[in-house]
């Protein structure tokens, strides 16, 4: 293998294949090295009935739009990996998959060194796209549970019947939590379910998905820079919503009606005891105004426009917390499994360069760092909301392909027009 190339990308997912896409318009020489195979982390790390809470209509990968006849639809598991392998074989990227990447740092001069478990590579640049969810996070509050209970992150989940019979203890509200916490009761089993400070959003609202009305809204172009929030959007969790069944809102009020235990953060575990903290109804509370008020904005947008469409009724809460559980024996409730849905964390250790904060976050602007012809794609707001998501990978691709293209030298051509404007049949 030649090992010396103008650029090296790392990470064979969407963003990587889609960064590959845009170096590939303009000619310029690159590789793709995947530790494991095309669309590893969704084949891998989600469960059964795992589908997106964005519509298709929002796949937009680089020259390669949403290209099957429901775009109205969410994506399960199995469809999503064959969307991002159709991509790939449209435009062939220049990939070599088992190639795990141990350390990439500066060589002496210009440029990097990159080691690899396949020898050792040179390059004149080098975009990170192995985008932001490294290490599942399980708290050392773990190992005071019995050994006998099963302990798995969201990552490990599955299905219902791959857990021992028994209570499910499920720690965590953010898109996960709630749609693992779901799967389960759908399924029958007896669900405990810890309700963080997650918010909650709509799926429809006024005749239309929400996504579509804040699409239409222009939320999905607001950049980082000019969100109320700025950096710190970055680090929020998710609103919790699903795709499942055509796309449906997740409001735990109605699950507690159905027989789910709602219980507030997990503050410790002693012997068989858990004890929660007081903060269930709170929690709720706070997730039904986030939602409420994205409906408001909506209502603000139709009006200032003059659309004419109907009203929906007001959201009632269904169940209130009348008595809050301190504590709840584990052992007693029959708990079995515990699953883990509290997020990942960013492990860029094996970078040796000076680009990161003391949280091991990368500081760059659009992905371009301060160390010359290092970039990051495919991390979570990197420039929009969309940036970790195919709705928004081709627009941070497109730019980082031209800053690699200005950075190589005038040889290489601009492209001017829309990356889904040579959109690659189907």
């Amino acid at each position: 293998m030649t090992t010396h190339y103008g650029v090296i990308v790392i990470g064979g997912g969407q963003a990587g294949l889609s960064i590959s896409f845009c170096l590939q318009r303009r000619g310029i020489d690159h590789i793709v090295f995947e530790q494991h195979q095309i669309a590893h982390s969704w084949r891998t790390k989600r469960w059964d009935s795992f589908c997106l809470v964005t519509p298709n209509w929002q796949c937009q990968l680089p020259g390669f739009p949403y290209p099957d006849n429901d775009p109205e639809g969410f994506m399960g598991r199995d469809a999503i990996v064959e969307y991002i392998e159709r991509y790939a074989s449209h435009f062939n990227p220049p990939l070599k998959t088992g190639v795990q990447v141990k350390r990439v740092k500066g060589r002496e001069g210009r440029g990097f060194e990159v080691m690899t478990n396949q020898g050792t590579f040179t390059a004149d640049q080098v975009v990170v796209a192995t985008g932001g969810y490294h290490t599942p996070k399980i708290p050392r509050l773990a190992e005071r549970l019995d050994p006998n209970i099963v302990q798995l992150h969201s990552a490990e989940y599955r299905n219902p019947e791959s857990l021992p019979e028994g209570a499910v203890l499920v720690v965590g509200t953010g898109q996960s939590g709630c749609q693992i916490a779901e799967d389960l009761h759908l399924a029958g089993r007896k669900v405990h379910l810890c309700v963080g400070g997650a918010p909650r959003s709509p799926r429809r609202y006024r005749g239309k998905d929400v996504v579509e009305w804040l699409d239409q809204m222009g939320y999905y172009d607001l950049a980082i820079d000019d969100h109320p929030q700025k950096e710190t959007v970055r680090h929020k969790t998710n609103h919790y919503v699903t795709g499942r069944g055509g796309g449906r809102e997740i409001d735990l009020r109605h699950f507690a009606l159905q027989g789910m235990a709602l219980h507030g953060r997990l503050k410790a575990i002693q012997g068989t005891q858990l004890t929660f903290s007081d903060d269930l109804k709170q929690n709720l509370d706070q997730a039904d105004a986030v939602a409420e008020s994205i409906k408001r904005t909506i209502d603000a947008y139709i009006d200032k426009h003059n659309i004419d469409v109907p009203m929906d009724s007001p959201y009632r809460p269904v169940w209130e917390p009348e008595t809050v559980e301190a504590s709840l024996d584990y052992r007693a409730a029959n708990i079995t499994s515990v699953i883990w849905c509290i997020g990942y964390g960013l492990d860029f250790s094996w970078i040796e360069l000076p680009v990161f904060d003391g949280q091991g976050y990368p500081g760059h602007r659009r992905g371009v760092t301060t160390v010359p012809g290092l970039y990051f794609l495919g991390l979570p707001w990197l420039y929009t909301w969309g940036s970790a998501r195919f709705s928004g990978i081709a627009r941070d691709a497109e730019y980082l392909a031209e800053q690699v293209a200005a950075r190589a030298g005038s040889s290489y051509p601009r492209v001017s027009q829309s990356v889904n404007e040579v959109a690659i049949g189907s």
